[in-house]
């Protein structure tokens, strides 16, 4: 199952490809986009996680990165653009099969992230997005949990977990090599499972 296109009120998901990373490469430049992520990344920096980001959408049918666009600046009562051309380029969004040091090799958990550009921040895009993803993940992949992790003091970021529903589940310190502003307070993992999916008002009854 390749990954679809998917869509939301006022996004268009394109499954992300090589005719993207000139868009990575303007949206990881941006330092503070990757506030809470490390620093700004050079061009060759981006086309090296472009690979990495291709390579690990493929061991799970389904998963992997979506890049989004909208229109008329994706405010209040706009629509998804019907085309990628047609749209302007909003942020990446991630639904992978869970990895790191820390993460067990299960096919069934998947790592839900977003990264907007900053003119689209604070107008809902991150939540309105993940719900779609957790949709496809849970509905269309099957899969058994979603989590996200963020920095600790990533306020804005933990909103949009806990705006989808997500729950906390831990508070962990990783070993960084350059510790980031905020580094002592740890990083913070949140979860939604099949079941608690299938209990929200706004989903549909999942058959077990």
């Amino acid at each position: 199952m390749p990954q679809p296109i998917l869509r939301t009120d006022r996004l268009l998901l394109i499954p992300l490809a090589d005719r993207h990373l000139g868009l990575e490469t303007e949206l990881d430049s941006d330092p503070e986009v990757l506030r809470y992520i490390g620093r700004a990344r050079t061009a060759g920096e981006v086309l090296e996680s472009h690979a990495q980001r291709m390579a690990s959408a493929g061991p799970v049918d389904g998963l992997g990165y979506w890049m989004a666009f909208g229109c008329d600046g994706a405010g209040p009562g706009s629509a998804a653009p019907d085309h990628e051309r047609d749209g302007e380029f909003v942020g990446l969004m991630m639904l992978p099969p869970a990895h790191g040091p820390d993460q067990g090799d299960d096919p069934a958990v998947s790592d839900l992230g977003y990264r907007l550009r900053r003119r689209y921040w604070r107008r809902g895009l991150a939540r309105e997005a993940s719900r779609v993803l957790l949709r496809h993940a849970f509905e269309t992949v099957g899969q058994r949990r979603v989590i996200a992790q963020t920095m600790a003091v990533n306020r804005g970021s933990r909103r949009v977990m806990e705006a989808i529903g997500m729950r906390y589940v831990r508070t962990y310190f990783p070993a960084w090599d350059d510790p980031l502003p905020g580094a002592e307070s740890g990083e913070v993992e949140y979860e939604m499972t099949h079941e608690m999916w299938a209990r929200l008002p706004t989903a549909p009854t999942i058959p077990s």
